[in-house]
């Protein structure tokens, strides 16, 4: 990795554990800008860099760093009801890199697509753990893990995807230069 990328990996990381310090309880998972920040790491690091911040960030949390909602660390998080939504920020930060490495796409339309399909996977990922965990049936879980957040989530994608499009052109300029000298 070169010095670029290690730099904007670690300020999404830094983001994305920023985010779990604006929390709304709203029953066992709460509501944080951390997804937003996932995404907006896909996004603008494209795919190498937003996976590997979410990667970063989940490590760090894991070994005991308070980096997770509410200030907190530790294994236990990866293991309790939130842990598949944890875990799916992997692949979200992915998804939505992967989109927006996507050249031949115009960029509104990546952005959109991208995030989409990173919230999508979340869920994807988040409600089946948090069913499993909880014992619960699933429409428990998706009353209790997806439905209160559809809302939040819309304006999520609503505002990485501005921020995106504001931000892209440059970060992207800041990362080429890096690999050309």
């Amino acid at each position: 990795m070169q010095v670029t990328s290690i730099v904007f990996t670690s300020l999404f990381t830094a983001l994305i554990a920023a985010g779990a310090f604006l929390v709304i309880p709203v029953g066992v998972v709460p509501i944080t800008l951390q997804t937003m920040f996932v995404i907006l790491a896909g996004l603008l690091g494209g795919m190498r860099i937003g996976t590997s911040a979410a990667v970063l960030y989940l490590l760090l949390g894991t070994l005991g760093l308070p980096i997770f909602s509410g200030g907190t660390g530790g294994i236990g998080h990866l293991l309790g009801p939130t842990g598949g939504y944890l875990v799916a920020w992997i692949p979200a930060a992915s998804i939505a890199g992967f989109f927006s490495d996507r050249t031949s796409m115009a960029k509104l339309p990546r952005f959109i697509l991208g995030s989409i399909a990173a919230t999508l996977m979340i869920y994807l990922l988040g409600v089946p753990w948090l069913k499993f965990v909880l014992g619960l049936s699933w429409s428990q879980a998706a009353a209790a893990g997806a439905l209160p957040f559809l809302p939040g989530d819309i304006l999520k994608v609503v505002a990485a995807v501005s921020i995106a499009r504001i931000l892209s052109d440059r970060v992207r300029e800041f990362l080429t230069q890096d690999r050309t000298g």
